[in-house]
């Protein structure tokens, strides 16, 4: 079972214990603005989301981990890889992503979650490259993009809802774990 140990967090693959907190951070307005057309997600939604990314385990060798926080065992969110079949220039590529429950915001887990992804996939997986789709205006996470020392490569529109985006990339040339 692939596990990564942060200072503070455990990434994991997901458990049916998860399954009731990701959907609550899901129901989260606040949460889902940025994440596809903004639309927040009921249990049966997230449910199809878990399974999704646990057979892209099993497909690809990644996917999107549950962020437990180690202390507690609280579930933050999630982080992870995926294959961005949303975008079609970039559907043969692997991006980064995370969603974490507002209330562990601005505590530095997204960054933390993120390096452990990236090194994972630059390390661990042997990927050359990871890019990251962000939604123009999320200052947030490209606050997280720029502490892991991924650059703006082209901009991109959301080809399904319209919305401007920004890829961002890092190849193993450029990464400094």
């Amino acid at each position: 079972m692939t596990e990564i140990r942060t200072p503070r967090l455990v990434l994991r693959r997901w458990t049916d214990d998860d399954l009731a907190p990701m959907a609550d951070i899901n129901a989260d307005p606040g949460v889902m603005r940025w994440i596809g057309d903004g639309s927040v997600l009921g249990l049966e939604q997230t449910a199809e989301e878990i399974e999704g990314w646990e057979e892209e385990w099993d497909d690809e060798g990644f996917g999107v981990f549950a962020v437990e926080l180690l202390g507690s065992g609280e579930l933050a969110g999630c982080a992870g890889l995926s294959v961005p079949g949303f975008l079609p220039e970039a559907e043969h590529e692997v991006a980064i992503s995370w969603r974490l429950g507002r209330q562990y915001w601005g505590q530095g887990y997204a960054s933390e979650a993120a390096h452990a992804v990236l090194e994972f996939a630059l390390q661990d997986r042997g990927l050359d490259r990871v890019i990251a789709i962000n939604r123009l205006g999320h200052e947030a996470s490209e606050n997280v993009l720029r502490k892991l020392g991924m650059a703006v490569e082209r901009e991109a529109t959301h080809p399904e809802w319209g919305h401007a985006l920004t890829v961002h990339s890092i190849d193993l040339t450029e990464y400094q774990a």
